[in-house]
């Protein structure tokens, strides 16, 4: 499941492209797209390599972090849900929860949890809940967050309430 520089040579052999350039190559693409579609594709497929350390440090190095944060602020409820599940994926790591907290993130990402799309709720509730291990608790564990979490909670969509639920069992709030 997760990659080494070993797993990685094997992958994609001694003539392969390595990961940086690779995640480089999207980003690049990203920004150069026009169209919707390719953007979510991208972002899609740049939050799919987020949940994997190896590449932590190329997402911190090419701004990829950055990136999903912006498509939080995009019209676009796809560039949103792969942004903010970009986001839940990589924000275990305390470096890049300190990237989004120190950009602005956790307003942005407390925002989405009032978004009528599912997986945009699940991703917030889920990064909600490793970002409260940074200098963000605080703003996070703020009484009206933890009202809209303890709703969640008491939701019957039981991916909801088992996040929501974790989420307050974390901090003690149940």
């Amino acid at each position: 499941m997760f990659t080494n520089d070993r797993r990685q040579e094997e992958r994609t052999g001694k003539s392969g492209t390595p990961r940086l350039q690779y995640l480089q190559d999207l980003v690049g693409q990203f920004q150069n797209a026009t169209d919707e579609e390719t953007r979510e594709r991208l972002v899609a497929n740049l939050a799919n390599f987020a949940y994997d350390p190896y590449n932590y440090p190329f997402l911190r190095q090419l701004n990829v972090l950055e990136l999903f944060l912006d498509c939080l602020t995009e019209p676009n409820e796809k560039l949103v849900e792969f942004g903010v599940g970009g986001i839940c994926n990589s924000c275990v790591d305390p470096s890049n929860a300190a990237v989004v907290t120190q950009n602005g993130g956790v307003p942005l990402v407390i925002q989405c949890l009032s978004s009528p799309v599912k997986n945009i709720v699940n991703y917030s509730i889920a990064a909600l809940y490793y970002l409260c291990d940074s200098p963000a608790k605080a703003e996070i564990l703020k009484p009206e967050v933890v009202d809209v979490i303890r709703r969640y909670a008491a939701s019957d969509t039981v991916s909801f309430s088992n996040l929501a639920k974790a989420f307050l069992d974390k901090h003690g709030l149940i």
